[in-house]
């Protein structure tokens, strides 16, 4: 069997898989970010120039007449910096405590919540490289210098002092966490992408040598059929003949799954022994052997004339892996039905398995109603085989307990 791993679906597939991934929140310095970092400096410039510390250390207004020219340069130049911040963090940093030094100690050294935001942003963007912490290094130090500076200037007890100093450090290493958060989060996403692709790759290869038999079967049957006809042709040319329809019919059919195998196919990889693959004639061995193993499963539904033999090995190994599944995550005793009909349109098939959810092994189950929707080979493979042939798949828990797949098959599909 290739994969059983849990039902719930995946994370990261090749194609269709990713519409069952939610969309992850993204607020607006993550949508608009120049927008965003554009409004973030007219905020932060404008509560520089109109608020200030009171003696009693309550906030309150001034007006922009009160404040003098070079110092609303000053806030303009601290301000207008913090635009640059996801870009040029340090040059931000830099800007920001340069135009912040000159008003320490006065009733202007308003910028210090400028300085904060710079602080963050480097530690968020800037560079993780030697130049780079050294220039974090340098602009934290100096950030930290001009808060005790000021407070010395202004007879600020060491204890406020002591706050202003943790505040900025703060600052920056919030950044960095967030920083660090985000690097692992993207190489997590890099690697489940790997691994499903990985996962697909190693499931149409295993599709690739199953089509490869069945077209070595048939090439077989052709070159068997071929010797008989020559061997009767003097003695009974009608015997020949048949024997010529069937080579043609067979090679028919051969270069059909052949064409299809090609746009399927990888590596080549040596595959033990070769034969015919199981088709829908093979269903009744396989529920008698997962009925054997514990399950109650009934089948229902008949397709009457046969199919491709793609086709049929595609219905076999969905049904199979699907019953695997269920016997894995609800255990023996769980009811398992098992459709498979043609469509009234007449140009797909449906495969549909459906569990209660109830066997033994559920009880044993973190989520009994609903199984835990974690990545697996089992949903992937089964995904990868209806979309060779041009069908689709969807698997999920059931409402009311238990889980569902359903496959919906073109007979004549291609890959894409």
């Amino acid at each position: 069997m290739n994969g059983t791993d849990p039902h719930g679906g995946e994370s990261v597939a090749s194609r269709a898989p990713t519409r069952d991934v939610p969309k992850r929140f993204r607020g607006p310095f993550t949508r608009w970010p120049r927008g965003a970092d554009a409004v973030l400096a007219a905020v932060m410039l404008l509560l520089t120039v109109l608020v200030e510390e009171s003696p009693g250390e309550a906030l309150v207004l001034r007006p922009v007449a009160a404040v003098p020219a070079p110092v609303l340069v000053l806030f303009a130049v601290a301000g207008g910096a913090l635009y640059l911040r996801r870009r040029a963090p340090l040059v931000t940093l830099s800007l920001v405590i340069a135009a912040w030094s000159p008003t320490l100690g006065g009733t202007y050294a308003t910028a210090g919540g400028c300085v904060i935001v710079a602080l963050y942003s480097t530690g968020r963007y800037a560079a993780d490289t030697r130049r780079g912490r050294a220039g974090t290094a340098v602009g934290v130090a100096a950030a930290i210098a001009a808060v005790v500076i000021d407070g010395l200037l202004q007879s600020t007890p060491w204890g406020d002092i002591g706050v202003g100093i943790v505040v900025m450090a703060a600052a920056w290493y919030i950044g960095r966490r967030v920083r660090m958060r985000a690097e692992r989060a993207a190489r997590i996403r890099r690697e489940q992408v790997a691994e499903a692709r990985r996962i697909v790759a190693e499931e149409r290869t295993h599709i690739a040598r199953e089509l490869h038999d069945v077209v070595a079967h048939r090439v077989s049957m052709m070159t068997v059929q071929a010797g008989a006809a020559r061997m009767v042709a003097a003695d009974d040319p009608q015997g020949a003949l048949e024997a010529m329809v069937a080579v043609e019919e067979a090679g028919r059919q051969a270069l059909d799954e052949l064409r299809h195998l090609l746009g399927v196919l990888r590596p080549s990889a040596d595959r033990d022994g070769l034969g015919p693959q199981p088709g829908l004639a093979d269903l009744g061995r396989l529920v008698a052997q997962v009925r054997e193993a514990g399950l109650d499963v009934s089948v229902t539904g008949g397709l009457g004339d046969p199919l491709p033999a793609r086709v049929e090995l595609s219905v076999y190994r969905i049904v199979q892996e699907a019953l695997t599944n269920v016997l894995k995550h609800s255990g023996p005793g769980t009811c398992t039905d098992v459709h498979v009909r043609r469509e009234p349109s007449g140009g797909r098939i449906t495969v549909e398995v459906l569990d209660d959810g109830r066997g033994a092994g559920a009880v044993r189950s973190a989520a009994a109603s609903g199984r835990p929707a974690t990545a697996g080979h089992g949903i992937v493979g089964m995904r990868e085989r209806a979309l060779l042939l041009g069908g689709s798949l969807d698997a999920g828990p059931r409402p009311d307990g238990g889980f569902r797949v359903v496959a919906r098959l073109p007979l004549g599909g291609e890959p894409e």
